[in-house]
This record gives C-alpha cells, sequence and structure tokens, in this order.
C-alpha cells in the first residue's frame, strides 16, 4: 500500500484550466464545418381508461369520439384508439386505428430471433417479478406460495405470465406463458436460499435501532443506498424489455420493501416510474412483510436494546418510521404508474384479484403531445367522457421525456458519473490525451496528462462580442485496472474573441497524479454544455521505478507553446517554472515558425571529480540553468543533445549541452529546458532522438520519437476593393 496524493487540476490561461491553440488546416479539413440544425421528434403517449357504470360495471361499447383527452388542461387529438376485452378473448376491437397487434417472438429475453408466437390481442399480460436480494428465507416461501395458488385455481386462460427474479442479478426465468404447467414448475425452483437477507437492515448505529446481521459496519446507510438504486435500476431495464407489446402490462412487485436515506435516489425512482409508463407497465406492489408487530423490546431476531428508547416509545417510533420509509418508495412507483400498492395485509393474493379486475376491459388512447418541450416535468392528465353516468379509472400523467437542455444539475452530474462507469464509451465528441511522468520524491511520481478536445467539435454562443461555451470533464486512475487511486471533475469556461477564429482552435485542459510506480488505467470523459455531447478517453499507463535503472530520466515533453501559470498554485507539477507553464504538444506536429522546446529530467546523477571546464551553451540549445565556469572538483557531469533523422541520414544535431550542478534539490533533479529553431528543417517526418550521458556513471539513455513538420499555412488572401 502506499499513500495517493490527489492534486487538483492546475490551470493555463484563466481559472478553467484551457488553452487555445491553432489547429492545423489538414485537422480543420477532416474535421469539417459542422452545421447547426434543429431536430424535432415525437413520441406517442399511451393512457388506459376503465369505464365502470353506476353499479360498477365495465362499459364495452364507447368510442373513440365519446372521450376527451386533456394534457395540462389542454385538449389533446387523439391519434390512436383501441379496446382490449380480456374477458372475452374472441371479441374483437374497434375497427379503428390501433397500436395493438401481434408480439414477434419472445418478449423479455434479448437478442432471440424467435417466430411470431405470442398474440398479446385480448390478452392480460402479468409479470411476476419476485425482489429475493433483501428477503429472509420465510418472505421468499411466502411470495412463492401466494403465486403458485394463483397459477393453480385462478389463473384465467386470457393470462399470459412470466417470472423474473432479482438477487446477486437480474435473471429472466419464464417468458410470457399461459403453460400452467411450466410456471409450477418454475416457481417451485425458487427456494429460500435465493435471497441475501436483511440486505435493506436497520443501521445499529442510532438509539432504538435494532444490530442486524446485515449491518457491514456502525452505519450501513451508503449499502442500503446501493442497493436501492440497483433495485430501481433492474425495474427501469425490465421496462424497457417490456415495451415491445403496445397493450397494458401488469407487473406485481414482491418486496420487502426499498428504504431510501436521501435525495439522491429520487432521480432513479423518477427514471424507473417514467420508463413503466413509457412501456405502458402498471406497477402493482407487495410489501410481502405482511402485518407486522412492532413491540418495544424489537423482535425475537433482534438483539436487546440499550438506553431509554424500549421505556420512552422511541424504538416503536423508529421501527415505524423505517417501516413506512420502505414502503414510501413502493407507494410512488404504483401510483405514478397507475397500480396499486398493498400494505399491512395477510391476505397476498388480493392484489393477483385486482390486477385481473383492473384489466379485464380496457381502452387505449394514444396522443401526440401538442407540447413540444422535453422538459422531464410531470404532465397530468384528464380523461372526460361525454356520457356523465360513467366512472372512469386512467393514469394521472407521466414524465416527459428529457433532453440535455432540460436536466437539472444532480442529473447532469449523474450523467457523467454513469458514462465513467460505462464499459461502452461515447465518442461523440473526439477525444485526445497525452502522458508524461516526472519523480515526485524516492518513491512517488508526477503523472501529467493533457487532454485535447477539436474546437471544431464544441458549439460556441456568440455574446456581444465574445463566443462563448461551457466544458465539463470527470475522470478517474485506477490502480491496475481496478481500484482508484485518483479522481477529477472539474467544469471549464471558454470565453474568447470572436476575431480568433474559434473554430480553427483547439482546447486543451492540464492536469496531474501523484502516484506510486506501477500500472494504471486511465478514463476521462468530456461534455460539451450546448447540445450535451460527450467524448471518452481510455488508456494504460506503467509508472516505472527508475530506483533499478542506470540512468533515471522521466518523459520527454514536446511543446511549441509557453505560458503564463494563472493557477493559485503549481503543486508538483514540474512543468511550471517561474510561473511559466510548458504546454504539452501531445500530436508532435508542429509548424516551421513554431517554437520547438523540450523537457526533461536526469535524476540521481553521480558525482566525481570533474576537473575539465563546462562547454558553454551550445547554439540553438540551452539549459535553463546555466552551468559554472569552473565547476567543482566534486560534481555531475551530464551530457544532452538532440539529433533529428530521416532514414539512416542525419539531418540536424544540435550543439551539447552540459550540466554540472542539481537544478532541483529536493527532487536531485537535472532539469533540461531546450528550445531549437525548425525554420532550417524542411516539412516532412522526422525521427527525433534526445541523446543523455551521465559521464561520472558512464550511464546513457538516447529516447526516440517520430514528429511532423508539416507545410507553413498559406496566408489569407487579401479582399479586392469594390
Amino acid at each position: 500500500m502506499y499513500m495517493q496524493f490527489p492534486r487538483k487540476a492546475f490551470s493555463i490561461f484563466s481559472a478553467a484550466g484551457l488553452l487555445l491553440q491553432t489547429v492545423a488546416p489538414v485537422a480543420a479539413q477532416q474535421t469539417g464545418q459542422s452545421e447547426s440544425r434543429i431536430q424535432v421528434t415525437s413520441e406517442l403517449v399511451l393512457v388506459n381508461v376503465v369505464a365502470h357504470d353506476k353499479r360498477g360495471n365495465l362499459v364495452r361499447d364507447l368510442k373513440k369520439t365519446d372521450f376527451t383527452l386533456l394534457e395540462d388542461g389542454k385538449k389533446q387529438e387523439i391519434s390512436t384508439f383501441d379496446f382490449e376485452n380480456v374477458d372475452e378473448m374472441a371479441t374483437a376491437g374497434a375497427a379503428e386505428a390501433t397500436v395493438s397487434g401481434v408480439a414477434g417472438g419472445t418478449v423479455l429475453r434479448a437478442g432471440k430471433q424467435a417466430a411470431p408466437s405470442l398474440d398479446a390481442r385480448d390478452r392480460r399480460l402479468i409479470l411476476l417479478f419476485f425482489d429475493f436480494s433483501a428477503m429472509e428465507p420465510e418472505q421468499i416461501d411466502r411470495s412463492v406460495e401466494a403465486a403458485k395458488k394463483f397459477v393453480s385455481t385462478k389463473m384465467l386462460p386470457a393470462d399470459l405470465m412470466a417470472l423474473v427474479s432479482l438477487a446477486t442479478n437480474m435473471h429472466v426465468d419464464l417468458d410470457f406463458t399461459d403453460d400452467k404447467a411450466k410456471l409450477l414448475a418454475a416457481l417451485t425452483a425458487y427456494n429460500s436460499g435465493q435471497g441475501q437477507g436483511f440486505e435493506n437492515g436497520n443501521t445499529g448505529s442510532a438509539e432504538g435501532a435494532a444490530e442486524t446481521s446485515g449491518a457491514f459496519s456502525a452505519d450501513d446507510t451508503d449499502f442500503n443506498t446501493f442497493s436501492a438504486d440497483r433495485k430501481l435500476l433492474a425495474l427501469q431495464s425490465l421496462m424497457q424489455a417490456l415495451g415491445k407489446l403496445p397493450q397494458k402490462k401488469s407487473l406485481i412487485y414482491f418486496s420487502n420493501g426499498i428504504t431510501q436515506t436521501g435525495a439522491d435516489n429520487q432521480s432513479a425512482v423518477r427514471a424507473a416510474t417514467a420508463a413503466a409508463v413509457k412501456a405502458n407497465v402498471s406497477i402493482y406492489s407487495m410489501d410481502i412483510r405482511g402485518l407486522q408487530a412492532f413491540p418495544p423490546g424489537g423482535g425475537a431476531q433482534s438483539a436487546s436494546l440499550h438506553g431509554q428508547s424500549a421505556y420512552s416509545g422511541a424504538a416503536v417510533l423508529n421501527d415505524l418510521n423505517g417501516n413506512a420509509a420502505s414502503q414510501e418508495t413502493l407507494a410512488t412507483l404504483s401510483s405514478d404508474t397507475g397500480g396499486k400498492a398493498f400494505f399491512d395485509s395477510n391476505d397476498f393474493g388480493s392484489v393477483f384479484s385486482q390486477v385481473q379486475k383492473d384489466s379485464s376491459a380496457y381502452y387505449v388512447l394514444g396522443f401526440t403531445s401538442n407540447n413540444p418541450l422535453k422538459d422531464g416535468r410531470f404532465r397530468r392528465l384528464k380523461v372526460q367522457v361525454n356520457r356523465p353516468d360513467l366512472k372512469l379509472d386512467f393514469r394521472s400523467g407521466y414524465y416527459a421525456g428529457r433532453d440535455f437542455e432540460h436536466l437539472n444539475r444532480v442529473d447532469r452530474e449523474q450523467q457523467l458519473d454513469d458514462e465513467l462507469a460505462a464499459q461502452l464509451p461515447r465518442v461523440d465528441v473526439p477525444l485526445y490525451a497525452g502522458t508524461a511522468f516526472f519523480r515526485h520524491d524516492d518513491s512517488h511520481y508526477y503523472l501529467a496528462v493533457s487532454l485535447v478536445v477539436l474546437g471544431s467539435q464544441i458549439p460556441f454562443v456568440t455574446e456581444k462580442e465574445k463566443d462563448k461555451a461551457t466544458i465539463d470533464i470527470i475522470g478517474e486512475v485506477r490502480e491496475g485496472g481496478k481500484f482508484p487511486v485518483g479522481q477529477l471533475r472539474d467544469t471549464v469556461k471558454l470565453a474568447v474573441n470572436s476575431a480568433q477564429e474559434v473554430r480553427r482552435k483547439n482546447v486543451q485542459y492540464n492536469t496531474g497524479f501523484v502516484l506510486a510506480p506501477g500500472s494504471y488505467h486511465l478514463k476521462f470523459v468530456i461534455r460539451e454544455n450546448q447540445t450535451g455531447r460527450m467524448g471518452s478517453f481510455e488508456t494504460d499507463v506503467q509508472i516505472p521505478d527508475l530506483r533499478k535503472t542506470p540512468l533515471k530520466m522521466s518523459s520527454v515533453v514536446l511543446s511549441s507553446l509557453r505560458a503564463p501559470f494563472t493557477g493559485k498554485k503549481s503543486g508538483a507539477n514540474p512543468l511550471v517554472r517561474d510561473q511559466m507553464e510548458l504546454v504539452p504538444n501531445i500530436t508532435h506536429v508542429f509548424a516551421p515558425d513554431q517554437h520547438f522546446y523540450l523537457q526533461y529530467e536526469v535524476y540521481d546523477a553521480a558525482k566525481g571529480k570533474n576537473p575539465a571546464p563546462a562547454a558553454t551553451n551550445g547554439q540553438n540549445g540551452a539549459a535553463k540553468d546555466a552551468p559554472p565556469a569552473k565547476p567543482p572538483k566534486d560534481s555531475i557531469r551530464v551530457f544532452t543533445s538532440i539529433e533529428f533523422l530521416q532514414g539512416a541520414t542525419k539531418v540536424y544535431e544540435s550543439k551539447p549541452v552540459v550540466a554540472n550542478e542539481v537544478t532541483a534539490p529536493d527532487r536531485k533533479a537535472v532539469i533540461f529546458q531546450m528550445d531549437l529553431p525548425l525554420q532550417a528543417l524542411k516539412p516532412g517526418l522526422y525521427l527525433c532522438q534526445v541523446n543523455v550521458i551521465d559521464d561520472v556513471a558512464g550511464s546513457f539513455s538516447f529516447p526516440r520519437f517520430l514528429l511532423l513538420i508539416r507545410e507553413p499555412a498559406p496566408a489569407p488572401a487579401s479582399r479586392a476593393s469594390d
């Protein structure tokens, strides 16, 4: 183990940490100029309506013209209409535009290409979802027995049922079928060992809360939050599969509650309910714990309580509040999707009767909202019928789709976190990165990281005389690809004069991490905040242990620009010296009229007798700290020079530069900063070799890398006068 040293990202030209560089014309031609377009999409919203007369009988003879549908008080045009008569499977729907039909192949199992086999027309679709992840063994047996009893005694010919379970992972155990034998066999396969038990157990850290076997630490709140998120994500994933069928689907959710501990889970709840409404799924929540008693001293499975809570009533109140909180999410899922919640009852068969009643005969109204905004807000629905003696049951509303423009701050942060954890990266915006390492101390190294985004990929908003844009950046460093040892989160702002040809610039962000030698996996995600497009970059980096090498040398950083450092602290960044920062050129592409800077370091140079005078600064090369005219007898002697090669031909070699003193005593480093002219070199591809020789120790290193000197940019054509 070693200590990690997190470092805040530093800035270059502004506090935001951004830099604008000229882009080569070749790159500009390849990316092209993207046009701004407005894309309008529409989605069909389905509303299930059940009509009863004064006696409670189902009404089956209504037509499309009998209904009026309102969204937030505004009338909507009903574009599709269908009547599903489940009680009489042979009864056809109204001969009008319909959204129903035959479902091709399996519904829940993704990737299967079976022949069309499921006719969902006038069928009741029931999905049993067993959340075993937190159930106790007796609760598992209780829920399975209730399902088996329904299948054996009350399942009707029109019923199609499917089974899904959630333990460590979510499994589709049986797709929609009306075969009772298959259903009973699949239910019998469930056993009390499926559950993980007490995953949502109360913490034992507060007075009045019993210690449970599920508390891995004094406070297991974080584990509970993760569990709740996992349950809601499983529901959301299931909704997407059920969306293949337009008919109403009823999902019976067997659970012992979903505990929420903060506002973070609210976005997950909204996402799950929005997915259910979009897929036309009603969730019927069944709290399988049944009718519970809360004795002051706690249940027999709980440890003894401490303090006065058992005598003051605090223990009972704490248990009641915890039980209500675990049921609140279940109630929300049911009410917002048009289903019902069943709590505090030992009649576990009532949920099946309610599902059959609600889906015996119903109308499906489809409309396209005349509100084009995708703001993610809840839109209230109201359905009216031209017969005053009827009572209508329908869902109270739905969440509108949401685009990036209308994401709130929490959702935008969650989007970045999800993308950072995703295995399939987003590459809407090309992102490039480069790294270099320098020794920080005897056992740690500074890893400099540069991220580059093409300016042509960033949409700018013109305000007055400047073009403005913002970019979100998130990243992490994992040791061995597993354990996070460094994180980055920043929002940067761009503001440049419009006359500077914004789209011909590159945006570069520089940061760094202090790490021990080893193998690391880096991943960075950027998002431009005008349209929400994102880009990712991943790479593996090996930081060597220089203690095992004869000549200890850092990476070689190439650059064409030195910029004033405007950040508060340079920290461990070796590229910042005297408030000037060397900006890495990760492309290794230079123009003839640009500077060609190099920076690298040599550590622990050997000392010995050195009577010879130091060499003067060679032409076209200079060390940052010139050696003294007469070096001491016990000093270092490190030579360096730069060569340019094309094939086997040496095109250019700088005069050698000699260092006789340690430049950074705290790191025992000799720092070389070279500046070579490129005007004398013809445009083309070169192999650049850095020669480094420790004359006292007799060790050497000759790192090589390719670089391209491109053709100079053509001068802009002058405008002819009128």
